[in-house]
């Protein structure tokens, strides 16, 4: 029996984890219990272990007597978030530009070659597509454990909840340069540009009051 209430509390984790993280469910949220329990058609058994682990995960807080809430986005979190997948993506970078097949270049040129030349790019069909290809780099790697902590600390996806800090004219160049980096299997040059792409929205973050 507990077997099934484990189960079912991380079907109820990994959506709760998307609306969350897709701002579905929008920072500073209280999550009502009841209300929860009632959408997913469970008891409080499976929804106190899905909001366990949500907390592990710094998507949500417990606030004595007040209940849970949607953790709030600020500079910190975001800052931290980008620090990581810095570092995280800068690896797994280098290590794609050796394991890379055409079919996956052909896919990364495809998230972008609809903006080129577009003089307004929907924001967020871009963001679709920029959060597509960062993830797709770390899947590209091949690296476990790289891949195992993404998963666990949600580095990459949370530096998109408070929307893009620069306009899509701008990163769109970038990563078309990355793009043509992995197609020349140079690893260094990515892993490089790859930073530069990270640092330039990590100083666009401290200069927002």
């Amino acid at each position: 029996m507990e077997i099934q209430h484990q189960d079912l509390s991380y079907e109820i984790y990994r959506e709760l984890k998307r609306m969350i993280l897709t701002n579905e469910i929008e920072p500073k949220t209280k999550l009502k219990q009841e209300q929860i329990a009632k959408m997913f058609g469970v008891s409080r058994m499976p929804l106190h272990r899905a909001f366990q682990m949500l907390e592990n995960e710094m998507l949500i807080e417990s606030i004595p007597r007040r209940g849970f809430f949607v953790t709030e986005i600020n500079k910190t979190i975001l800052y931290d978030s980008f620090e990581c997948r810095m570092a995280l993506e800068g690896i797994a970078v280098k290590r794609a530009a050796k394991n890379i097949t055409d079919k996956e270049l052909k896919y990364l040129k495809s998230l972008f070659e609809e903006f080129i030349e577009v003089d307004e790019i929907s924001v967020s069909k871009y963001t679709d597509s920029d959060q597509k290809f960062h993830h797709k780099i770390m899947e590209i790697s091949g690296n476990l454990i790289l891949n195992k902590l993404e998963l666990l600390g949600n580095n990459t996806i949370r530096t998109f909840r408070g929307g893009l800090l620069r306009s899509p004219n701008e990163t769109l160049p970038e990563h078309f340069a990355i793009i043509a980096a992995l197609e020349n299997r140079n690893g260094e040059l990515a892993e490089e540009l790859v930073r530069e792409h990270t640092q330039k929205s990590m100083d666009t973050l401290k200069n927002i009051t």
